[in-house]
Parts: structure tokens; sequence; C-alpha cells
């Protein structure tokens, strides 16, 4: 009895052992073909080969178990190795999605100041300061008294942006019809006078808003300038005190300019400056945040950036300027109250000129601009605007 009961150990210890090494071997082969990947190199597949030698090697040599050992873990290593530099591949093609572009692409309430180049990847010209004047398909008539009193024309306005960094252009988008009489009556007026920019906008009264976005994308595409401003067709401009105005201020970051208001909240329908979104405002009677009037206003690159950037999520309201001052009104900016840039028209803007109180733009607050401003926007000009020695000698 007590020989067999040795005999049945004796067996049981050797099944014992064959379980285990049978147990071993699949467990490595399975631990194999879970973690290595369809690209392994070929150090790890050499690595496979050598454990399926030592495998099939005897199960009694003390060396070859340590062996398997050995390679087992080399492998776990490996594909450890593997898996982190797949992880990392993953995350640098997710940074690489994620990060701008080289054209004009910036994080969404990004305004620094930077040196940015269109999207034609064309180096943007140099200026001081880039002048919009609003105007419309029906105002030809505005524009060239536009042209006969403060703006420069022809070789002048070239000479004017050569030299002094001024640029001062008719902004106007496009009719809703392709190549309508209207786009090329505009056409014809630029090939005579090259004093406009033409904006990828439709023209339209209750398009204000979208049209200041599209004119701070345009001009920031094409210039660098240090200020971007914003006039109507019927205010008149003196350019070279405007130029001293914003000077002023030229080492500041993040500034807005004009005349700062805070008028009601026409809540009421019919009526000329009604806004459809009053209840954002709160109750009825409430006034808008302090914001410049749209006659004029001018802005610093950095904020003109921040519209060009993020002009797509910007919200329009039913009035040009409420929208500018509520793009704004959440950014750490200063607002700059200047009331030079809204004078009245004679005896206002005559009486601060013989003081030497020069204004920078006058109109009629009555009209939202010069009343009349064709037939009188010359004799505006011959009373309050300035000697052409201001501008000559502006930033100089």
């Amino acid at each position: 009895m007590g020989t067999k009961n040795r005999s049945r150990a004796m067996v049981s210890l050797k099944w014992i052992a064959i379980l285990c090494f049978i147990s071993f071997f699949l467990g490595a082969l399975f631990t194999n073909r879970i973690w290595a990947a369809p690209r392994s190199d070929h150090r790890i597949l050499e690595i496979r080969r050598n454990v399926g030698d030592s495998a099939a090697s005897s199960f009694d040599d003390c060396d070859t178990n340590k062996k398997l050992i050995r390679d087992k873990e080399v492998i776990k290593e490996f594909s450890k190795a593997h898996d982190a530099i797949q992880t990392l591949d993953s995350s640098v093609t997710k940074l690489r999605l994620e990060l701008p572009s080289n054209k004009k692409s910036r994080k969404i309430g990004h305004f620094e100041n930077s040196t940015s180049v269109s999207e034609n990847n064309v180096a943007r010209k140099k200026a001081f300061m880039v002048i919009g004047i609003n105007t419309a398909f029906s105002s030809r008539r505005r524009r060239d008294s536009v042209r006969e009193t403060w703006m420069p024309r022809g070789k002048s306005l070239v000479q004017l942006e050569k030299e002094k960094g001024f640029v001062v252009r008719f902004m106007i988008g496009h009719s809703a019809t392709s190549n309508s009489i209207l786009d090329r009556a505009i056409d014809s007026e630029e090939a005579q006078h090259h004093d406009f920019l033409r904006l990828k906008h439709v023209e339209g009264y209750h398009e204000l808003s979208a049209k200041t976005k599209s004119f701070f994308a345009a001009a920031v595409e094409r210039w660098d300038a240090e200020f971007y401003v914003k006039v109507d067709d019927d205010v008149h401009v003196n350019l070279g005190t405007l130029a001293a105005t914003l000077a002023r201020h030229r080492s500041k970051h993040g500034v807005y300019i004009g005349c700062m208001k805070s008028g009601p909240v026409l809540y009421q329908k019919n009526v000329k400056y009604h806004e459809p979104e009053h209840w954002k405002f709160g109750e009825e009677g409430n006034k808008y945040f302090r914001h410049a009037t749209g006659q004029i206003y001018a802005i610093s690159k950095d904020l003109a950036n921040y519209i060009s950037v993020n002009q797509k999520i910007l919200h329009k309201y039913a009035n040009e300027d409420v929208s500018l001052g509520a793009w704004f009104i959440g950014l750490d900016i200063e607002h700059i109250d200047d009331r030079n840039m809204c004078c009245g028209t004679s005896p206002e803007c005559e009486w601060k000129a013989k003081a030497g109180n020069i204004c920078v733009a006058s109109f009629d607050w009555s009209c939202s601009g010069i009343c009349k401003s064709v037939e009188r926007i010359k004799a505006v000009h011959a009373k309050c605007g300035e000697d052409a020695a201001i501008l000559r000698n502006a930033l100089v």
C-alpha cells in the first residue's frame, strides 16, 4: 500500500508540473496575441519565435524556464512601448487638428496685436489708419460731395496713403443680383476714382451690422494699420486732426474711440430704430449700455482683429452702433469719449475752430449726419475745415 501511494504521489507531481507548463505556455501565447499590435516591428516577432523555440525544449531545464520568463517580460515591455508610441501619435494628430492654421484663424476671445497675413498669404500693407466711408448704391452725389471737400482725390489720395499711411476708401458691398446694373455702376465709378473697398456683403439698410463686420474683416486682411475708422458719407471729417487725435492713443491696446452715448431701447414697433430684441436689455424704458455713436468711431488694431476673427459668432442687433458696443462690452478695453468727434455744424464747429480746438468730425444730430449734406457740406467744409498745413504736417 505504501509503495502504491508513493507511486501515485509521484505521478500526481508529474501531472501537476505538466499542467503548470501547459498553463504557462497557453498564458504566454494568449498574452502575445492580445498585446501584439498589427504593426509590431521585427524585433518583437523575433522574440516570439524565440519563445516558441524555448517552449519546445525540456521543461525540466531551469535555465530555459528563466529565459522564457525574461522573454515574456521583454515582450510586455515592447508592447507597452508600442502602445505608448501609438497614443503619442494619436495625441500629436489631434493637436494638429486643433491648432489654428497659418491664415487668419485665432482662438475665440483673442485680440492681441499680431503681424498676420492675408488669406492669399500676401503681406499686408502698413498704414497708420484705414478709414471706411459707409455708402450706398444710391449715394453717388454724396460721394462726389465728399471727394470735393475733405477726401483727397486721384494722385493726392495715393500720395496720402504712401507718405502718411492714411487709407481712405468708400466701402460698399454687392447687390442681391449678380452683376446687376447697380454693381456695374460702382465698377465704372471705381475705374474713374480708384477709391472703393468692395466687401463680401449684400447691401441692405437692415444689414448695417453685418456690413460693419465685413468692413473690419476686409480692412484687416488688406492693411496692417494701427487704427481702423468707420464714418458715414454725410459727415465732415478733418483728416489731419483725426490722425492727431488717434496718435495720442497709439501706445495703448484695446482702444474704442468715439462720442459715447446711451440711448433708450426702443421697444415700440414701427419706429425708426425699433429694437426687436429689446427684452435682452431688461424692462421697458431701459437704456443701452455705453457705445460710440455710429456716425464716426475708431478702434485699435487688436479690436479690429478681434472682430475679423470672431465675426461669425458676433451677434447683430438692429442698430449698427449698438452691435459694435455689444461686441466690446465684455472685453477689458478702454472706452474713450471724445466730443470733438461729434461737433455740430456751423456755428458750433466754427466757434471751436476759431478757438483753436478744431473738430475731428461735424454733423447734425437731428439728421444723424449733415442735413442735406450734398448741398451743405461745402459750406461746412469752408467754415469748419482744418487748414491744409495740418494735414500736410500730420504725424511728421
